[in-house]
Order: C-alpha cells, then structure tokens, then sequence
C-alpha cells in the first residue's frame, strides 16, 4: 500500500552527539515505549526535546508522523473529518426507448495524521503538544491506555477503531509557565511517562558545540563555559541554552573573528546573543551589560 506523503522516513543525524548523558535519555525513552508507553520529553526551550524525539523515533525504524501543536486545532485536526462528496452516477441505456438513471451523493472521509498512525502502526511525535487546547487532545486518552481510537460516528458507520499493535507516540512541551501552552489534563500526563530535560552536563554541552558549529575542542571550552557562567550570574530571568553557544561559535567564525578575549567581534556578538534582558542590567543609571561579559570573557578566554 503507499504510504500517505506525511509519513517521515528518518534517518539518524550526522551531526547527532551521543554522549553517556544522552545515551541515557534515549535508552529509558526506548525502554518505556518498548514496554509499551507514551513517551513525554518535557523542558524549556533549547533543551533539545524535538531533537531526541526523532532520534528515539528513528531507532525504530518504523515510519513517523509528525504534528505540532496549535492553539487553532480542533479533533478533527488529529483524526481527520469528511472533506468533499463522492458523487457516482448510473445511466442505464440498455432499452433504447427507456433512460433510467441513478446518481449518489456520499460525503467523503479523510483520515488525518493521528488516525493514520494508528491504522498503520506508525510513531506519533508530537512536537509541542499543550499549544493545542486541551479539548483537541482528548482523542489520545483512550489511545494511550484502551488502544482505542474513537470516531464520528459518520464515518463509515465505524464507532471506533482498534490501534495498530505497533503504534507508539512521543510528545514534547515547555513547561507550564511557558508563554503560549495550556494546562494539560492530569488524565493525559497520566497515560505518558515524563522525562524532564535540563541543561546537560559540560561535556555533553561542549561535545554539541564542536558539532554543531565546527568549532575546535578549546573554542567550544570557552564558549559552553562563557554561557555556563553566564547562568550562574542571575542577572536576568534568561537562562542561555546549548543554542547560545551554537550560535555564538557559528557566528564569530563566520564573521572572521576569534574565540578568545580581546576580540572586538567576539565580545560584540556575545552581547546580541545573550539576549535583550541582559542589557537592562544597570549600576547607577548605566547599562554595565558590556563591563559583566568582558569579565567574564577575561575570566574564561
């Protein structure tokens, strides 16, 4: 049968890092779906939720769906709804002095992406999922824990159908405070084991950096332990992820300048890259944003 074009077929990334911290994340979110479970990788953004869940997907080596969350989704977003009629037409000819025809008119059912990985067993990742209402959500209860995928009645007479033994699904949120989710209902955390990410360790963040934006052991030190200290200041309520230090290391090469203190470039885009937030830190009426990320860089480099 062919395979619907929303299915992913993915393939592990080259610039993937696995470390003993990483390695094990995706081996207690593999276990649990292995056991049977929803898997939910919960953290701020930055922590790398999306990216481990289409790698735990892709050790399954079974076709992906993938959905995001949006406020606008409805149920029918998830499980698909009647789009358009079938119309079918008879003309019977066969006396010439007599026409008879027939003609039908039958709405017609198309499946979204929810109800297709439940047919086909394939891994749900849903990216983001407490953007969507709680209300649009409620098709995934008795998924998660009868196996049961529920349907309008309108479709094909079918009141229900059963999840294919292969269907596993993998979500992703931000916390609760986080602009722009909604609360999520107890009954759905409750069918899902959670992981809660944070930032990873140093080695883990230095190991990312070198991959992700080229650059040599020493210069990924100094730009994981520039943010890792930046952290630490309590200036703002901004906490720089591992994407700061991405972007920080991919910016000042591409720029021409170096890792290291007393380069204009790098203390430059160090500034713009540790947010706007960090630039409301005043002494006296004076933004001293520049003074604390010399310092820092006098520190580090």
């Amino acid at each position: 049968m062919e395979q619907p074009q929303t299915v992913l077929r993915l393939e592990p990334r080259d610039d993937f890092i696995t470390t003993p911290s990483i390695e094990g994340i995706c081996r207690r979110a593999t276990a649990y779906l292995d056991a049977g479970y929803a898997c939910h990788f919960s953290g701020s953004a930055g922590t790398g939720k999306t990216t481990l869940a289409l790698h735990v997907a892709s050790q399954r080596k079974r076709p992906v769906m993938l959905i995001f969350g949006n406020e606008e989704f409805g149920t029918s977003d998830l499980v698909g709804a009647e789009k358009g009629l079938l119309s079918t037409k008879v003309v019977d000819n066969y006396i010439h002095s007599v026409l008879k025809t027939e003609e039908t008119h039958r709405s017609q059912w198309v499946d979204n992406r929810l109800t297709t990985a439940c047919k086909h067993g394939y891994t749900l990742v849903y990216d983001e999922f407490s953007r969507s209402r709680p209300e649009a959500n409620n098709a995934l209860l008795t998924i998660l824990e009868e196996g049961i995928l529920a349907l309008p009645e309108s479709q094909c007479g079918d009141a229900y159908m059963r999840v294919h033994p292969d269907f596993r699904a993998i979500f992703t949120s931000n916390p609760e405070e986080y602009a722009g989710v909604h609360k999520t209902q107890n009954a759905l955390l409750d069918r899902m084991i959670t992981i809660e990410l944070g930032h990873y360790d140093r080695k883990t963040e230095i190991a990312i950096s070198r991959a992700r934006a080229g650059l040599d052991n020493r210069s990924a030190e100094i730009v994981v332990d520039l943010i890792r200290e930046f952290r630490k200041l309590g200036v703002s309520t901004y906490r720089p992820t591992i994407r700061a230090c991405i972007m920080l290391g991919r910016v000042v090469q591409l720029r021409g300048g170096k890792i290291r203190a007393g380069d204009p470039v790098f203390v430059e885009t160090c500034l713009d890259v540790l947010g706007s937030d960090m630039l409301k830190v005043r002494k006296d009426g004076v933004s001293v944003a520049s003074e604390e990320v010399a310092d820092l860089i006098r520190r580090i480099a």
